[in-house]
């Protein structure tokens, strides 16, 4: 029954059934939360041994209550280095979170320059691509530090190469590119590899161009005997002797504790002596009893590999949940498409165009908190006003069936809207 086929009076009958489900919901004082990825209890509880560890001392000797080793232990940067796939001699340790890393060399490229270049704030203007749908902090980084960001379209192969080459190559002040580029957020696409080898191609006019490769789900398989595999941009661009373009990222943020992991960048040589000097300033060093306390958990659970396939038990019936409530309501009426990620931790969901802030006003309205309509876009600003980040994983399966259909009630009754509007 697709609502744009159906005859007014037809649309206008089901309106009225859809307001009296609307009055319902409204009555029932729903209380859910589907706004944010935020790892659930269970998820955080796959790490809790991990406090419980008074170890002091690392493998190679070191007490971690102490002063020392700005870039981390050694044997965190080799556990590491596999799931990032860059060798350890290149990895930076830092904090608990990789947006924090990301600030700083953001920070950092603004403050000193990259590269032996001029610092990024003595230029009129400072440019950043922003593939879009896209990770709203980084674009929040952006709006921190004045940098003008350009929206570039994403398909499901990753973003639109042929207009990044092309604005890279004539303007030396677009200066870097947000990337997440495996189970994307939010679409949950992988790059493919001819997407990766042409990043690792680029021709920047900017000597000082550099790549946020933040990947931040590339572990975060829901279904780990059929995980999907990335190309290794880091590799692709020593082939290409451009290392000094990417600056690779990852955390532990949803693998142990949301709040207490442990973030690394990753980076050339030439660019993480740069780094470095410039950390060396800031800080002393990250926390290495953290660090400690991974490298004993990890190493006593099997690594990464055993950790991950409790989180995809957790968060795959939560998914497919969300995407089976939304095949059921949505499928056939055209008010809606969605993403059916194999990873990470978002669906990117669309309504019909003018639709989504409607939609999300609603759900709040109905006691279902999503993320704010335009959040998955620089400024807040989506052009079609349809893009809706959904995260499944925090509420129980029993909360996300009810926000789904309460999703799903508000995204027909908003199509319907909007069918009818446009027929006026």
């Amino acid at each position: 029954m697709v609502y744009q086929n159906l005859p007014r009076t037809q649309l206008l009958e089901l309106k009225k059934e859809l307001t009296a489900e609307y009055e319902k919901y409204k009555a029932a004082g729903l209380k859910l939360d589907m706004s944010r990825g935020r790892p659930g209890k269970a998820q955080l509880d796959v790490a809790i041994d991990m406090l419980d560890d008074k170890s002091c001392v690392s493998p190679s000797g070191l007490d971690c209550r102490n002063y020392g080793i700005l870039d981390g232990l050694p044997e965190i940067k080799e556990l590491f280095t596999e799931a990032m796939g860059v060798p350890a001699a290149n990895i930076f340790i830092g904090e608990n979170a990789s947006l924090a890393l990301m600030y700083t060399a953001i920070s950092f490229a603004m403050t000193f320059g990259v590269g032996g270049c001029k610092p990024w704030s003595k230029y009129d203007k400072v440019k950043f691509l922003c593939p879009v749908p896209g990770y709203d902090r980084h674009f929040a980084i952006c709006e921190e530090f004045g940098i003008e960001m350009i929206n570039i379209a994403m398909d499901s192969t990753g973003p639109d190469m042929d207009t990044i080459e092309k604005l890279v190559a004539a303007d030396e002040t677009i200066k870097g590119i947000w990337c997440v580029p495996k189970y994307s957020n939010p679409s949950g696409i992988t790059y493919s590899d001819e997407t990766v080898r042409r990043f690792a191609a680029l021709k920047p006019a900017a000597k000082d161009f550099r790549i946020f490769w933040d990947n931040a789900y590339c572990i975060h398989e829901l279904y780990p005997d059929n995980a999907v595999k990335l190309l290794n941009l880091y590799d692709e661009c020593v082939k290409n002797g451009t290392e000094d373009m990417p600056y690779i990222l990852f955390s532990t943020s949803k693998i142990t504790f949301a709040g207490g992991g442990i973030a690394a960048i990753a980076m050339s040589t030439a660019n993480l002596a740069e780094f470095k000097r410039h950390m060396s300033v800031r800080t002393i060093g990250a926390d290495k009893m953290n660090q400690l306390r991974h490298i004993n958990f990890l190493k006593a659970n099997g690594g990464f590999d055993s950790i991950m396939r409790k989180h995809a038990d957790l968060l795959r019936p939560r998914f497919e949940t969300v995407l089976n409530i939304l095949d059921e309501e949505l499928t056939g009426t055209g008010a809606a498409v969605w993403t059916r990620p194999a990873g990470g931790y978002f669906i990117s969901f669309d309504t019909l165009p003018g639709c989504a802030k409607k939609v999300v006003a609603d759900c709040r309205d109905l006691g279902v908190t999503l993320t704010s309509a335009g959040a998955t876009y620089p400024y807040g600003r989506d052009p079609k006003d349809c893009n809706i980040r959904i995260a499944p994983s925090s509420p129980s399966i029993e909360e996300l069936a009810q926000a789904t259909k309460v999703l799903c009630l508000c995204t027909k009754l908003a199509a319907i809207d909007v069918i009818l509007n446009a027929a006026e």
